[in-house]
């Protein structure tokens, strides 16, 4: 059963498709293929950051369809990475570059050969094998945010994503462990995993994997997620359109949640950062770009 829910978008600072192309744990088991979602249009490139202790940012043009400019100054977080240089890593007022438990071969640093809006943003040279990962994060914008946390970022992956399970942004859930609440994939799909038991959203059976989507290479994808600790509740979004097997709304639901919530029925998390990156458990590369980067009280949008 989904949870419908009347919530304010917030029309964030949105650019036109660049050209071209968290922490750790045991991977879950594997599942058929899912199937496809369809890319988001972009608008005219923008340009603001807010600091990550919410302060001052830039007036972002003209964005997203309906070409309005959007003020980022009012966001906790609202990244673009133009304020950076290419080649080294992003803001460290804002983002560290972090490698949780072991240190292997990953890199992260902004990059102006692809972007979302822009000329920037932040490329993950991520390896297989779990010391191989690396990770982009950002703490200070939850002194903010309180129990309902809603995110946006834009992904570009430079290969789809394959069978063997994979994380791609990571937050540390206080009341879990303290382990890490991850999204991610496995079998081909978009999926979210409990560090602390390896418990996934969407269950890994034909029907949940159904039920997602799968991000496929060369091609910006917006992502947004609500993650609700007082309901113990989590919502998705790929692209504006919400993802059945990607939500959580407390009644176990048979394919999608209800591994999660049997497993642990009083789960209420609290998110204390946002981890961007790469961590493979089955060996799989991955070049990935991370864009317009945002945390809000209220869902942000695509445009």
């Amino acid at each position: 059963m989904l949870l419908v829910l009347s919530i304010p978008v917030v029309a964030c600072d949105e650019g036109a498709s660049g050209t071209g192309a968290g922490g750790g744990g045991q991977a879950g088991s594997g599942g058929q293929g899912g199937s496809g979602g369809q890319g988001g249009a972009g608008g005219m490139s923008a340009s603001s950051s807010s600091s990550a202790s919410g302060g001052s940012g830039g007036t972002g043009g003209a964005g997203g369809a309906g070409g309005a400019s959007f003020d980022c100054s009012n966001l906790p977080l609202c990244d673009d990475f133009e304020a950076a240089t290419a080649g080294e890593a992003p803001d460290p007022t804002r983002w560290a570059v972090v490698m949780p438990n072991c240190t292997g071969t990953g890199t992260a640093a902004v990059d102006a050969t692809q972007a979302h809006s822009g000329k920037n943003s932040v490329l993950v040279t991520g390896k297989g094998g779990y010391c191989n990962h690396v990770f982009i994060a950002h703490t200070a914008a939850f002194a903010e945010l309180g129990d309902v946390v809603y995110g946006r970022f834009y992904l570009r992956m430079s290969a789809a994503q394959g069978d063997g399970h994979t994380t791609f942004m990571a937050m540390r859930d206080e009341n879990d462990g303290p382990k890490d609440l991850r999204m991610g994939g496995q079998s081909k799909i978009l999926m979210w995993n409990r560090e602390s038991d390896d418990a996934t959203l969407p269950s890994l059976s034909p029907t949940g994997i159904g039920m997602s989507v799968a991000l496929t290479a060369d091609q910006w994808r917006c992502i947004e997620f609500q993650v609700d600790g007082a309901a113990g509740a989590i919502r998705t979004w790929v692209d504006g359109a919400e993802v059945p097997g990607l939500v959580i709304d407390g009644t176990p639901t048979p394919d999608v949640d209800q591994q999660w919530l049997t497993q642990k029925p009083n789960w209420k998390p609290k998110v204390t950062d946002l981890k961007l990156g790469w961590e493979s458990y089955a060996g799989q590369d991955m070049n990935l770009w991370f864009d317009d980067v945002a945390l809000a009280t209220t869902r942000i949008g695509c445009q």
